[in-house]
């Protein structure tokens, strides 16, 4: 398939193949977690093993049952709060302010897209919080796959960063000799607070509008950025989260969570496009943390 090809011209099957492996990562995301929940022995030991549980939402006045999403959230005593969503639009409408920037779009605002989630926000001050999502957009006269994935650590630790990254620019590799830097570029300045002028966090990989003229190319990518994530986040995890904390950590958490919520309300373009598209509104917000703090 050619970088003109059309939104007609990208099958069904391709949807159906896009959509299926961000339901399968999301399964093997949730089975992953839990695994981790049952493994730890740290100093929150004494509460029940967290467990995911799954809401499916179908959006409103929709024809047909599936259009709509799963979201599956959990909280326990390594994982205080995470929200792993799925959600597919069979029918999306852009805002007309948004169809000025899509190829076609003014004469034509529907669109297909089909895309994963996740965002945890973790029991222990040492272990970073994470967020990652992949996603498939066929509009009117063009198709792209975009997301990424990004840590925020509390406490900065360099051996995190570097094997979160270094996962990271493996998958990069694999398909093309600059992505690694276009997008690790893409995301430090994506995932940047100006009104304070400090990074969200250690950053890691954003890509967006991904159509190189192969379909097969660009949805492989996109696996293996979910599968890197897969990998690594679960190991940084298992190397924090039986580090011992203190009262003050914990403030600094809350006080650094702030910052998150700062940036997911004032600049997240997933959180504005969800909310301008009659997106569900639960959905959207499950990545605010359980608890924040301002000083």
């Amino acid at each position: 398939m050619t970088a003109s090809a059309t939104g007609a011209q990208t099958s069904d099957t391709h949807k159906q193949a896009a959509r299926a492996w961000f339901e399968e990562l999301r399964d093997r995301i949730c089975a992953e977690f839990e695994k981790i929940e049952d493994e730890y022995d740290g100093p929150l030991a004494h509460l029940p093993a967290g467990r995911f549980t799954r809401k499916p939402w179908t959006r409103p006045d929709a024809a047909d049952a599936n259009d709509g999403g799963v979201i599956s959230a959990m909280r326990g005593r390594v994982f205080e709060k995470i929200a792993v969503m799925t959600s597919t639009n069979l029918n999306g409408t852009f805002s007309s302010e948004m169809a000025k920037t899509i190829p076609g779009a003014a004469a034509n605002p529907s669109f297909w897209s089909s895309s994963i989630s996740l965002v945890a926000h973790m029991q222990n001050p040492h272990v970073p919080a994470v967020h990652m999502n992949t996603r498939h957009f066929i509009a009117a006269e063009t198709w792209w796959f975009g997301g990424g994935t990004d840590l925020t650590p509390m406490f900065p630790a360099e051996e995190d960063a570097a094997e979160f990254h270094a996962a990271l620019k493996c998958a990069c590799d694999a398909h093309g000799a600059d992505y690694y830097a276009r997008f690790k570029k893409w995301c430090d300045e994506y995932f940047f607070l100006p009104h304070r002028g400090e990074p969200r966090g250690a950053g890691g990989i954003f890509y967006d509008h991904l159509n190189s003229g192969s379909w097969a190319e660009d949805f492989a990518f996109t696996r293996d950025v979910g599968l890197a994530f897969l990998t690594v986040y679960p190991h940084i995890v298992r190397q924090r989260m039986r580090q011992p904390w203190t009262d003050e950590d914990r403030a600094h958490q809350l006080t650094r969570r702030g910052r998150y919520v700062e940036f997911n309300l004032l600049y997240d373009r997933g959180t504005q496009f969800g909310l301008k598209t009659g997106g569900n509104v639960e959905a959207i917000l499950m990545s605010m943390p359980p608890e924040a703090r301002w000083p």
